[in-house]
Order: C-alpha cells, then structure tokens, then sequence
C-alpha cells in the first residue's frame, strides 16, 4: 500500500536561535515541510526526546505530537508528503527509534507526560529502548 523506500515524519534541525526554544522549531518546520501554521494544529505538546548515536554523531530528537483537522498539504521538496493510517504506521519502513517511540505512544496515548528514550543494543545485538518519565525531582 505505502511503497516507500524510507519514511520519516516532518522534522528538521534547531536554527542557533531556537535552541533554547524547540517547539518555536518544531512549528518553523511543521509550516516549511507542510503548509500547516501554528493555529492549524491541536494540542501540540513534547511528548518525546530520543537520543541515539549515529557513527560518530550523537543525536537528539524532540518530538512533539498534535491534531490537525486540516488534511489538504503543500508540495514540499522534503518528499511526498501524505496521511498514513494509524494502523499501517508500525509497517512502514522506518528507523528503529522512531519504531520504538510509534510503539509507546500508541499503547499509552492518555498518558501526560515526556519520555525520554535512549536506543541501545542488547546482549544479542538487537536494538533495545530505555524510557524514562522526564519529571522535576523537586529537589530540596
């Protein structure tokens, strides 16, 4: 049905003057890769932080899930850019993190809170996530 080589969601880097600000980011490229503005979207919250290494490069992500009733998107030179099903995301091709955090988000979508997932590989060197609740340890 999604005959892709390799999908991701839209997403981009921190400009140096968003770096304390990554939902100011996240709204810059929401607009750039789909058309959608900031009164577009529902309920925009960090949900996730994943960090992982590529070769020598650590990376970290922040992902911030909301609704949209908008469905029209404009041509972006990011990729096509379409609307996937809910029940088909886990069955696209797509990075084991991201697997990882479509997985945890689906099964706990009620859930108020920021994750913070790290990707490692286990004993067997198959992949593995940690997750953490990222919460104030109100400390005295």
């Amino acid at each position: 049905m999604y005959d892709f080589e390799f999908w991701t969601g839209l997403g981009g880097h921190l400009e140096p003057n968003e770096f304390n600000y990554p939902r100011k980011a996240c709204i810059r490229e929401i607009y750039e890769e789909s058309g959608l503005n900031e009164d577009d979207i529902v309920d925009l919250k960090l949900r996730y932080i994943l960090i992982r290494i590529k070769e020598n490069e650590i990376r970290q992500q922040f992902v911030y899930m909301g609704k949209t009733q908008c469905e029209e998107l404009v041509e972006s030179d990011e990729g096509e850019l379409l609307w996937i099903d809910q029940d088909d995301l886990m069955s696209l091709n797509i990075s084991q993190i991201i697997k990882f955090m479509i997985e945890d988000y689906l099964n706990n979508k009620n859930l108020n809170m920021i994750k913070i997932g790290t990707i490692s590989m286990d004993h067997r060197q198959e992949p593995i996530i940690q997750w953490s609740e990222l919460r104030d340890p109100m400390v005295f």
